[in-house]
């Protein structure tokens, strides 16, 4: 449900065509026969003079599927959005098919971080230094071509040890390289969904002061009221401004790791 409803009553009309939409997801416990942990996503745009702009909420049941990524999607092509020019994901399975219905011509580009993140799991914790130092040639290559080999050079050295993590970046390909292809200057904001996580970290705190909540209607307004504090205009919109850098991701990484 968009967020401004409990404002206005009615879903806000959004642009036609929006450069870059980030798309994540914030976990609050809500009480449904027993307590449990369900997703809220959220959805931010960066319009094309430069604002982030918040486009919705939605309460997910905790299993994605391409069913509940194509009713967000076409909630927000019901409310004028025509044209998305790249969707930057978490790494949702089901959204890449969604995209590819609601709008066929999207770039969908899965966050690196997550990616990187993700990778740990497949090895010992004693090698993992020396595997993210492996991994930083791939996702800091000048293009797509460069990316490939040195993802393969990563497999020739660890291949036989930790196979799961090169077949893990090959899996996410289409949607890791993407960001290559563009100068550094806009790599750097579309390759992660950092843009959304301060958002995230916002709505948890609310979500924490709670406990949990009697239904996720409850859990929305919440959430749609810490997003009113944020920003009173009720449109959830701020110049867009990015101190990191993708060439520093890894040092971030390793300390998750750690």
């Amino acid at each position: 449900m968009p967020w401004t409803q409990w404002r206005t009553g009615a879903p806000r009309p959004l642009g036609p065509v929006y450069p870059v939409v980030f798309a994540d997801a914030a976990h609050v416990r809500i009480r449904d026969d027993q307590v449990m942990n369900r997703p809220i996503y959220v959805a931010i745009a960066v319009t094309a003079d430069g604002y982030r702009e918040i486009l919705g909420l939605w309460a997910g049941d905790g299993a994605v599927g391409a069913k509940f990524c194509a009713q967000v999607l076409t909630d927000l092509r019901n409310r004028g959005v025509m044209d998305v020019l790249m969707l930057v994901c978490d790494g949702l399975t089901a959204l890449p098919e969604a995209v590819a219905q609601i709008w066929p011509q999207t770039v969908v580009q899965r966050c690196i971080v997550h990616l990187i993140r993700s990778s740990p799991r497949y090895c010992s914790r004693r090698d993992w230094a020396e595997v993210a130092a492996d991994l930083k040639p791939v996702y800091t290559a000048a293009d797509a071509d460069q990316a490939e080999r040195r993802l393969k050079d990563f497999d020739a050295k660890w291949g036989g040890k930790y196979g799961s993590i090169a077949t893990a970046w090959q899996l996410a390909w289409s949607e890791f390289t993407p960001f290559l292809s563009f100068p550094e200057a806009i790599g750097e904001i579309v390759y992660t969904t950092n843009a959304i996580e301060s958002l995230n970290a916002r709505y948890r705190r609310a979500a924490t002061a709670c406990g949990h909540f009697p239904s996720e209607q409850a859990a929305l307004k919440r959430l749609c009221l810490a997003t009113l504090a944020l920003d009173p205009t009720g449109r959830g919109r701020q110049r867009w401004t990015t101190s990191g850098r993708r060439r520093s991701t890894s040092s971030s990484c390793s300390s998750t790791a750690a």
